[in-house]
This record gives structure tokens, sequence and C-alpha cells, in this order.
């Protein structure tokens, strides 16, 4: 039967290599798939095209090896690694979108995104994702050394988890409020994304119309994909 796979919040880095190897076993035992999209956070910190990704080539030599073997491969950018280029796309073989893409998942305008621009209840979390998005901005740490980008990313990631720590959970989570918008604004009824860690799928409606949302879970301490197949939507849990 055909399927498509979805995956997001891997958070590869060196200090991880189970789920590294985890995530190059999935991608090796994947077969008969029509598409893989990543949706987001492959990596804990991406510091340009450049990176040295330290213990984690194996992961993107596999994702080259998948694309070649004739399985699509889908990239959206998340908030640790929106600095992945062109020069990664090439080599992989990958296809970047743009945040915010309706794809035909059999038949049905499907809405794929990171999902980190649904949580507006974190204004301040908000206006950090626009400075750093803002392709002038990027140019210009961009042409710094690969070592002080490191440590950039490192000192924005030990923020980001210290301002995490002290945020009330409720507002880390969607805007019900900005899902409704973005999918009315889209027109769509189905919204894949990842980003909040929280997996579970969601039926709602808007304006009388039966909706969907899935949200993916994260690879901190196992793997998590959601298969796609015409008429079913299933989130697995996978052994790392």
């Amino acid at each position: 039967m055909p399927n498509t796979l979805f995956v997001s919040d891997l958070h590869l880095d060196h200090t991880r290599p189970h789920i590294a190897d985890a995530f190059c076993r999935f991608l090796r035992d994947i077969t008969d798939t029509d598409a893989l999209y990543i949706l987001g956070d492959l990596f804990e910190y991406w510091i340009g095209d450049d990176d040295p990704a330290t213990g984690l080539q194996p992961v993107i030599d596999s994702i080259r090896e998948l694309s070649l073997g004739g399985v699509p491969v889908f990239f959206v950018h998340g908030n640790r690694d929106f600095l992945v280029g062109k020069a990664f796309e090439d080599f992989t073989r990958c296809k970047i979108l743009q945040d915010e893409t309706v794809v035909d998942l059999y038949g049905t305008p499907t809405l794929v995104m990171h999902g980190d621009t649904l949580c507006t209840d974190d204004v301040a979390y908000q206006k950090y994702r626009a400075k750093v998005r803002n392709r002038w901005v990027q140019q210009a740490v961009l042409m710094l050394s690969a070592r002080q980008r490191l440590k950039m990313a490192q000192r924005l990631r030990d923020k980001s988890i210290s301002a995490t720590r002290d945020k009330p959970p409720e507002i880390m989570d969607v805007s019900e409020e900005t899902v409704r918008q973005t999918m009315l604004r889209h027109g769509v009824q189905h919204l894949i994304h990842g980003h909040t860690h929280r997996p579970g799928i969601h039926d709602f409606t808007i304006d009388g119309n039966a909706c969907r949302r899935i949200v993916l879970g994260d690879w901190y301490e196992q793997g998590s994909v959601l298969r796609c197949a015409p008429g079913t939507m299933d989130l697995e849990t996978l052994q790392a």
C-alpha cells in the first residue's frame, strides 16, 4: 500500500549518537514509500552548510542514499536549523520547502509546516524568530567564522533552554485561533506540524467543516513517525 512518512524534532547532535543511529536505521528500512517529509529541527543547531556536523555525517549520507534510491525527501526549516541551505539540498538531493506548504496527500490538500509560527501566545519567541529569520541578519551571521557561529549557536541554545524553563507551558503550545486562521488562509482542513513536542491527532471543526491537526513527536527518548496512507493516519513510536 502506498504511504507517506512525516518526522520532525529529531534535534540531532553528537551528544545523542543512539538517536542518530536510530534515524539512520529508520532511513535504511524505508521501502515502498511515496515520500519522506522532515518538518524541521532535524538538527539541534545548524550554523551553515559548512557546518562540520560532528558525528552526524552518516545521517546526511543516509538522506542522500534514500533520495538517490528514488524516495523523494522534503525538508522544512525548523527554529534550530533554519540555516540549512542550497549546498545541503544539493548534496542530499532533498527539496527544501517553504514553511506553510500545501501538499496533495492522496487527494487531500494538507498544510505542512514546522509549527513555531502557530505559537503566537509566546510573544518573546515570535520577536526573536522575526529577527533571526531576517535574511540580512542571516547573511551577516554567515560571514562569521564557523567557530564564531558555533559559539553563537551554543549560547542561543542555552538561552532558549533557560527561557523555556521559565515560561508557562500553555504559552508554548499553539494558539487555537492562529491554527484556525492559518488553515482558513490556505483553504485546508488538514494540518501536519511539529515543534511543540506534543504528539497527537486533534479533530475539530472550522465553520462547520471537519478538520484535523496532527502533531508530530520528538526524537529525544524514542523515534516518532506519522505514516499516512489513503484514508489512514497513524502516529507510531519507534524504539531507539
